[in-house]
């Protein structure tokens, strides 16, 4: 029995994709995506930034200052639910330039903020555009990588992303500390946000939607123009193409695979509904570990009787542990199985938090946390790229999109689970929870996940 057209072409697509060398458009694909995430970086460690220095403004505290925490990440739990469906119903590019258009606005406007509580609004509308960011990034970069660069390539991305946290670090240290034409620091901060949205929302508008997307839901036409745009360049010819196309055409005539599916139902079904329990758990407590040291440093230092001025210079010096995380994170997917290095990680991160936490000396405090820093985002890597390549396209990023979110709802929930932790029982109580945390994902991910490196998404999600 042959494939349909439209179905063999969708296979052939995949198959091509896989196949291309490195070019100028997956480079270009690189670049746009991550800088489009590093505005997710900085509006999610914008908060531990600026706390300090907003209790000085506006006076929070309590319940206020809780709040303020807990609002962009509950803006980004509804962006990640609901626009990542979008991503998978509309298409990569066009979730890619609402989202940014969006966070520009509302970050602009929170600049503006009058008051503490018009402040939390505009940080929970800003949310929302960024939420999905991650969703459709990981489902993207998934979707256009070949194969066997796809690990390498797309930690490239996050690296890009990275910088975000110790550009917000240093930042906040600076504009807190010599507030520009007597406009608070926080202002700044936010403002420069948005206005550098919307420059990178200029650089995305010429990336190509992503041809395997295109394929999956029948636009073969499109698929087949925007496979072009990557195999020109990567300097392949379209006799090369053809001849590719027809190898594959060849050798999977009798055994055509099923047809895309595009129902939510598919996810419930066996290999997907473990791996979403997977994530599902993954995600509701990987944040006390990522985002939990990163938003709450500072607070912890400050706790421990260091002053404003040096807690801030203490954090923005670990956070340049992110980016170089990032970059070490490269060989180490390239190398290794992910599924393992995931779980590697895990215990890693929760070893170097905790003995951040019993520091004493400014050494082992900037150590620690960039030690801390680095093996988040061997951890952040590897974890996206895992996620998005364990579902099938037409799904991909309504799956990651639904789990993801919910470490927005779990990161909203920090400041209200760990700050009071903290007050009441020291650093070391509170880090003892997020190792506890901690362990729960790698257990999940030991038992649940599939393997997945250097095979082809065709391979890791058969039906």
């Amino acid at each position: 029995m042959a494939s349909s057209p439209t179905l063999m072409r969708a296979e052939t697509i995949a198959h091509q994709l896989d196949r291309l060398p490195i070019g100028k458009m997956h480079w270009r694909v690189i670049v746009g995506v991550g800088l489009g995430l590093f505005f997710d970086m900085y509006e999610v460690f914008l908060a531990g930034s600026m706390n300090i220095a907003l209790g000085k403004d506006f006076q929070l505290t309590g319940l206020q200052l809780k709040l303020l925490l807990a609002s962009a990440f509950l803006g980004m739990f509804l962006g990640a639910a609901f626009l990542g469906r979008l991503a998978d119903r509309l298409g990569r590019r066009r979730a890619f330039l609402f989202n940014l258009v969006w966070y520009s606005v509302w970050s602009l406007i929170g600049a503006f903020s009058p008051n503490a509580w018009f402040l939390v609004f505009a940080r929970f509308m800003a949310g929302i555009g960024v939420g999905a960011e991650y969703p459709v990034a990981d489902a993207y970069l998934s979707d256009v990588l070949p194969k066997d660069k796809r690990g390498r390539m797309a930690t490239w991305a996050y690296t890009s992303s990275f910088l975000a946290v110790p550009a917000v670090g240093f930042l906040a240290l600076w504009l807190n500390t010599a507030p520009l034409a007597g406009v608070s620091g926080w202002r700044w901060l936010l403002g420069l946000g948005g206005i550098g949205a919307l420059v990178v929302l200029f650089l995305r508008r010429s990336l190509p939607e992503s041809p395997r997307w295109l394929a999956s839901v029948g636009r073969t036409k499109e698929a087949t123009e925007a496979l072009d745009a990557f195999a020109k360049g990567s300097g392949v010819s379209a006799r090369e193409l053809e001849a590719v196309a027809a190898e594959h055409a060849d050798a999977t005539a009798d055994s055509p695979a099923p047809a895309e599916k595009t129902g939510l139902g598919r996810l419930m079904k066996a290999p997907y509904r473990n791996r979403l329990a997977m994530l599902v758990i993954f995600h509701l407590f990987q944040t006390f570990g990522y985002y939990g040291f990163g938003t709450l440093a500072a607070l912890v230092l400050v706790s421990s009787g260091h002053s404003v001025t040096n807690s801030l210079l203490f954090t923005a010096l670990s956070f340049l542990g992110y980016p170089i995380g990032s970059l070490i994170s490269t060989p180490l997917i390239a190398r290794f199985e992910r599924k393992y290095l995931l779980v590697g990680a895990i215990i890693a991160l929760g070893a170097s938090g905790f003995a951040f936490s019993m520091s004493r000396t400014d050494v082992l405090i900037v150590a620690f946390g960039f030690l801390t820093t680095m093996i988040s985002n061997v951890f952040s890597n590897v974890f996206h790229i895992y996620q998005a390549e364990i579902f099938p396209t037409a799904l991909r990023a309504t799956a990651v999109g639904w789990t993801y979110s919910l470490s927005r709802i779990s990161s909203g929930a920090l400041p209200f689970v760990l700050i009071p932790v903290l007050e009441s029982y020291g650093a070391p109580a509170m880090f003892g929870v997020v190792a506890g945390a901690l362990a729960i994902i790698a257990v999940a991910v030991a038992v649940l996940g599939p393997l997945t490196t250097r095979r082809s998404l065709l391979e890791i999600n058969p039906i």
